[in-house]
């Protein structure tokens, strides 16, 4: 599954034409792959802390929200991302993801509690 996942950022990144929303078909074939009750929505409605880029749903109770992602263009310094007034809004949301589609940080309600990369 990751070597997938890398495997397709890969390619978008040697078009040398790619940018932040063209990895996304990566990322939601990913997360629904490893989670199989996840259904993970590409550009949702806006909420109430803003519009992040994905919506994580229960796939068997989509009322069920799972989660949000935020996602920046694969060069993007997510130091920088998380000092931001947008990610502050964003922190008001129970669980959240920001990824750089390389580094994923996961926030619970408004704390950073583990970064992957």
């Amino acid at each position: 599954m990751v070597q997938e996942y890398i495997n397709q950022l890969r390619q978008e990144l040697r078009t040398g034409n790619a940018l932040e929303h063209s990895y996304r078909p990566a990322l939601k074939n990913f997360i629904e792959s490893i989670e199989s009750n996840v259904r993970a929505v590409n550009e949702p409605s806006r909420s109430e802390h803003g519009a992040p880029d994905f919506i994580f749903l229960n796939k068997t109770n989509v009322n069920l929200i799972l989660g949000y992602a935020e996602t920046k263009d694969i060069n993007i310094d997510l130091d920088q991302i998380e000092k931001s007034e947008q990610l502050k809004r964003y922190l008001g949301y129970s669980n959240l993801i920001l990824t750089n589609y390389l580094e994923f940080r996961f926030f619970k309600n408004g704390e950073k509690y583990q970064a992957i990369t």
